[in-house]
């Protein structure tokens, strides 16, 4: 029950909370800091009461180490989600990111002085290639779209290159952070939630730097869509028989008697966006713990490409047929990357062949 109960929460999560981010940058594309001020107040609070027992459990990796973790960490979370303000769509960033692979490999190469297979290379080359095609159709997108004026046409897509240089630097920072991690969990051990919990609370001084910008768009978000609310009235019906007590809950627009409450509709989509983060990553922290990495690898890959396929669909984003192809072309190099091929057949073939390869 424990891998199913985890995969059901990545995809739910993880796919959800795309939607809601995808809302959220629609109105305002430059919501990124207060999305990830709000994600990381939760989580850290969560982790206060539950990881540390309010602060008097101490931490088993050293807090030095933290603090290094932590700004890369940091760093990272707000570039990423900072960089759809420089027209990167969606599906771009999405596909952008699922290039980890090659930030991985290639300072595992530099720092761990690592060696791969000709799989491997053959992976990240397909990987490369993929992103290659998808940033580029992407790019001419950008250029069609300002074809009214050449000077503007000119600033937007340099607007755009810095987006895109952005989504890099936050991708060769991630994959060492992975490293240090790596490097750490050697050391001392995993301690996957209690990093959960120090990644998200030691960098809360930080968005003092960006109080302004946060500030702002919690102006904005109170008067969201033209003054478009929602009629938020929760309570719980409890209708009582002979057989069944059922329960019902109403999360909107329902009217609590003699109260009405109304909320901004940014609000209502960053209160879900910050819950299925954490639905997400707690999933993905139970999959780790229950499953082997190449399984957390495949679940993560998949839970990717129904995001994507999703926002292309629901929102119309647009999505040429080479960005299809491009599409195709990285998550045919990350499974192949992952060697989900080779344990596939090594499956089908049972447990006799694993007994003749041992002998």
């Amino acid at each position: 029950m424990g891998p199913v109960f985890a995969v059901v929460l990545v995809f739910v999560g993880c796919c959800s909370n795309v939607v809601f981010l995808e809302l959220l940058v629609r109105d305002f594309p430059g919501c990124g800091n207060i999305v990830t001020f709000a994600q990381f107040v939760f989580i850290a609070l969560e982790g206060f009461i539950f990881e540390t027992n309010f602060g008097r459990k101490k931490p088993a990796i050293p807090i030095s180490n933290y603090v290094i973790m932590v700004t890369m960490f940091f760093t990272v979370s707000v570039i990423n989600n900072y960089a759809l303000n420089f027209n990167i769509a969606m599906p771009l960033h999405m596909i952008f990111r699922s290039g980890s692979l090659i930030a991985n490999m290639i300072l595992g190469i530099i720092i761990l002085k690592k060696r791969y297979s000709a799989s491997k290379y053959l992976s990240i080359a397909l990987v490369s290639a993929g992103i290659f095609i998808c940033t580029i159709m992407s790019a001419k997108q950008v250029n069609v779209s300002n074809e009214g004026s050449e000077d503007q046409g000119f600033y937007t897509f340099m607007h755009w290159l810095i987006g895109i240089a952005m989504l890099t630097f936050a991708l060769l920072m991630s994959a060492r952070m992975g490293i240090f991690q790596e490097t750490l969990y050697k050391k001392y051990g995993k301690h996957s939630k209690e990093a959960l919990f120090y990644n998200h609370c030691l960098p809360l001084p930080g968005f003092l730097l960006l109080s302004t910008n946060i500030y702002n768009h919690c102006v904005l978000f109170s008067q969201s869509s033209e003054c478009r609310q929602f009629i938020l009235g929760v309570f719980f019906r409890v209708r009582v028989s002979s057989q069944v007590s059922m329960i019902t809950f109403f999360a909107a627009p329902t009217l609590i008697p003699g109260v009405e409450l109304t909320v901004p509709i940014m609000w209502i989509y960053l209160l879900i966006n910050v819950i299925t983060q954490y639905v997400c990553i707690r999933g993905v922290f139970i999959l780790t713990t229950e499953c082997a990495s190449l399984t957390v690898t495949l679940v993560v890959t998949l839970r990717k490409f129904l995001s994507l396929i999703f926002s292309i669909i629901y929102f119309q984003n647009p999505f040429t047929t080479w960005h299809w192809v491009g599409t195709a072309v990285v998550f045919v190099g990350t499974l192949l990357y992952t060697e989900v091929w080779s344990s596939v057949r090594a499956a089908l073939r049972g447990p006799d062949a694993k007994e003749k390869k041992a002998e």
